[in-house]
């Protein structure tokens, strides 16, 4: 039997709720050019490479069937084609050019003079009625016409199908209206691969900081077979953080102090062989959200960014691509916006 958990809340007052996978949001460029996003950010280490990506352009569709062009396509989500690497530009456009030819198609690619900011993309999309678009080939939801005066419900459906994992969410949705149901849209789906989902306004985004602390201190945790041995030989407690029965380390540390404790225990666990898992924490918004998630016990924590408030939850099926759904009443208002795991594994 379906039993539905109350996550937390959030609020949205410019109207504009973005879906992503929280952990992916340390690449949300917000207002910024994605160009000032550090490519090491993307796991991109080679200078060339780098470069390429840092220079990389951004495509409009235009022409009369440039939705059914870009559809077709089936290169990304979305009315546009971002961060498309400046040295394979000139190809991609030729494939574009060829696909729109062999499939009696009138539309073409025009570069924009300069990169989509993440956060345009996101309010563009939602006055286009909301769907997925992509950053950095990952692909996020943004919808519109929420209502920015309260706060909203998030609330998890949980199943069991008996297969020994136990229960497992079958969906989390975001209640905006009271209603009946006249109709469902697919918003296209969220890319995930850190295990969890962000429902966030998109003003508020803009001063998400991902991996900067904004009080200037950091934690250190360690864990794992040798952490009794490591605790002996640093003097270190328990970490004392709900949730984390058994972590060792040191809670609001000085940022570069924690740095220290942190590369002393790895150099430690390389020395020794060890079995070892060593975590640096700033005390980022993320570092703030996940704190809130690990001492949950529905796996979701919330955190305020100005007038918002944002909720990420753990999807309990680890990674994919999920399918989000807007349900609406009769006049076409969003009642709910839903992400479905019913097909995860």
């Amino acid at each position: 039997m379906a039993k539905t958990f109350e996550l937390g809340t959030i609020n949205c007052p410019s109207g504009t709720l973005v879906i992503i996978d929280g952990g992916y949001l340390g690449l949300w460029s917000g207002d910024r050019s994605p160009a000032d996003i550090d490519p090491a950010s993307l796991g991109i280490e080679d200078p060339a490479m780098a470069a390429d990506v840092a220079s990389a352009v951004d495509f409009a569709v235009t022409g009369p069937d440039a939705f059914a062009a870009v559809r077709t396509f089936d290169r990304q989500p979305g009315s546009g084609l971002h961060d498309i690497p400046a040295s394979r530009a000139a190809e991609f456009e030729a494939t574009f050019d060829g696909h729109c030819r062999n499939t009696g198609l009138d539309a073409r690619l025009e570069a924009r003079p300069v990169r989509e900011t993440h956060a345009h993309r996101a309010r563009r999309t939602a006055a286009e009625g909301g769907g997925s678009f992509s950053i950095f080939g990952v692909p996020v939801v943004a919808v519109g016409g929420v209502p920015g005066s309260h706060h909203l419900p998030v609330l998890a459906t949980q199943v069991d199908h008996g297969d020994g994992a136990g229960p497992r969410w079958a969906e989390i949705s975001v209640r905006m209206r009271e209603g009946q149901v006249a109709s469902s849209v697919s918003l296209g789906d969220v890319g995930v691969d850190w295990a969890r989902v962000l429902f966030g306004d998109v003003d508020a985004l803009n001063s998400w900081q991902h991996d900067e602390p904004v009080d200037g201190l950091a934690d250190v945790a360690f864990w794992g077979a040798a952490a009794d041995g490591a605790a002996a030989a640093f003097a270190a407690p328990e970490l004392g953080e709900r949730g984390e029965d058994g972590v060792r380390g040191w809670t609001a540390l000085p940022v570069l102090e924690a740095m220290d404790r942190a590369r002393a225990l790895t150099r430690w666990k390389d020395e020794t062989g060890s079995g070892l898992a060593v975590d640096f924490r700033p005390h980022s918004h993320h570092w703030q959200i996940m704190r809130e998630v690990r001492a949950s016990p529905v796996e979701a924590g919330c955190v305020e960014l100005g007038d918002a408030r944002v909720l990420c939850a753990m999807t309990s099926r680890g990674d994919g691509f999920f399918p989000v759904i807007a349900d609406l009443d009769a006049s076409g208002a969003v009642l709910a916006v839903r992400v479905s795991f019913s097909q995860a594994p």
